[in-house]
């Protein structure tokens, strides 16, 4: 497999190659606990969430002055603003009202001054108070001395990304190898074409888990054996990094666990799962020749709906799942075959709820013009995946994966084992994902 990627990739430096397979530190089996207690929550809370940098929104979400949106982890909750013209006039801000604790926005928005509902303390963009009502019983406060509290702010790929702790180190230490693995495909050259978040039941490491691994494929996802190499993925633990981990499954090329299968079952069914591939039937020769046919149809599809050149994209870049991860919950894709990023989170401080949200990153139009981003579309937990039209036909695909989770969190709750057992290679991402996680814990204490 890697001697197909050599080929079709363009390499990464020297410094950021890793040994395959990526060696495991520990086979201990992981704790259940983890995935319902809520005394582990409340520590994730603390040690985690209130550490780490993580993705809030996308910059074009916040694009004019005034233009804010609402990010909430557990009880945390921050108001990402656009305050200034420049690059870098970003801030987040805690939402709560310093006199008596009022959320001051509920929902993003555009707006001159942040001003609580409740008796109409008023701050403006860059945190300062300007307005207190019946300001003589206020003596003792001190406007320079009442501005809001604020979170860290950064930004990489196109997203904001906030952190809670001045601890932390800076984003683009936190960020390791990640910056290094986008220079071929930038993110920040895409726009936000989609955004779907659905309330799952289950924990968020549980829906995190099932979209770091190919190993479920062949069993969750049946129908997609004949185009999709899932027992070949390529799992990358990169040297001495905490917070980075990436997975490549070779796309237009059937599953080894289903021994021969004729080029043009392959392409008859990616053909027929996938709309980059729809029209005149694919035919081939043999595997190699299906690749190269379905990746040229890739390209003039892609071209055609986001009206960006895309001939010059390897054959990996225009098929290839090829899947990045960022702790604790951002998961870029790169590539331009499914131009993807997942983000998972707690739903409230319920250990046993999450949120998974999708958004698909299309390439921005060579005039330069994308459209505004889209509005995230909320599905409830009895929602299904369809419900949202605009992930078309992933959306059979992922509520797979869904009614897997209901399983699994029940499951777990239902065994007498104390841990879920993790294979050495094609779960190492799942193992590197818990080593991360317990140091943050571990500091935490």
């Amino acid at each position: 497999m890697q001697d197909v990627l050599a080929a079709d990739r363009v390499a990464a430096p020297d410094v950021l190659r890793t040994e395959y397979p990526p060696a495991a530190t520990s086979t201990a089996d992981i704790g259940v606990e983890r995935y319902f207690s809520q005394d582990w929550h409340d520590r994730e809370m603390d040690a985690v969430w209130r550490r780490v940098w993580q993705m809030t929104c996308h910059v074009d979400e916040v694009a004019e002055v005034g233009q804010h949106v609402v990010y909430e982890i557990g009880n945390e909750s921050l108001i990402v603003v656009r305050t200034g013209e420049g690059v870098d006039e970003i801030r987040a801000y805690v939402n709560s009202c310093l006199h008596r604790g009022t959320l001051l926005r509920t929902e993003g928005g555009t707006v001159a001054r942040f001003r609580c509902p409740f008796h109409g303390f008023t701050w403006d963009l860059e945190g300062t108070l300007v307005h207190v009502p019946n300001e003589w019983d206020f003596e003792h406060v001190v406007p320079e001395e009442f501005c809001l509290p604020e979170a860290r702010v950064g930004q990489w790929g196109g997203f904001v990304f906030v952190c809670l702790s001045e601890e932390t180190e800076p984003l683009e230490d936190y960020l390791e190898v990640l910056p290094a693995e986008f220079e071929s495909f930038p993110l920040e050259d895409r726009w936000k074409a989609v955004h779907v978040a659905k309330v799952l039941p289950c924990n968020w490491k549980l829906a995190l888990e099932a979209f770091v691994e190919s190993y479920h494929i062949g069993v969750t996802h049946p129908q997609t054996a004949a185009y999709v190499a899932d027992a070949n993925t390529q799992y990358d633990v990169f040297p001495e990094s905490r917070h980075v981990s990436r997975m490549i499954t070779l796309e237009g090329v059937p599953s080894p666990n289903l021994g021969d299968v004729p080029p043009g079952e392959t392409t008859r069914k990616m053909q027929r799962d996938l709309p980059f591939y729809a029209g005149d039937p694919i035919e081939a020769t043999d595997a190699q020749e299906a690749r190269e046919l379905l990746a040229e149809r890739a390209r003039a599809k892609m071209g055609a709906s986001t009206g960006a050149d895309m001939s010059a994209l390897s054959t990996s870049e225009s098929l290839d799942a090829i899947e990045y991860f960022l702790f604790p919950n951002f998961v870029p894709w790169a590539g331009q075959a499914a131009p993807i990023v997942y983000r998972f989170r707690p739903y409230g401080n319920d250990p046993t709820m999450s949120v998974m949200e999708i958004m698909l990153m299309f390439a921005r139009p060579d005039s330069g013009d994308a459209p505004a981003p889209a509005a995230m579309t909320w599905l409830d937990v009895d929602q299904p995946w369809s419900d949202a039209r605009e992930l078309g036909g992933a959306a059979a695909v992922i509520e797979q994966d869904s009614e897997n989770l209901m399983r699994i969190q029940r499951g777990l709750r239902a065994s007498h084992k104390s841990g879920v057992t993790l294979g050495n290679y094609q779960e190492a991402r799942i193992r590197h994902f818990h080593e991360t996680l317990e140091r943050y814990l571990s500091a935490g204490r």
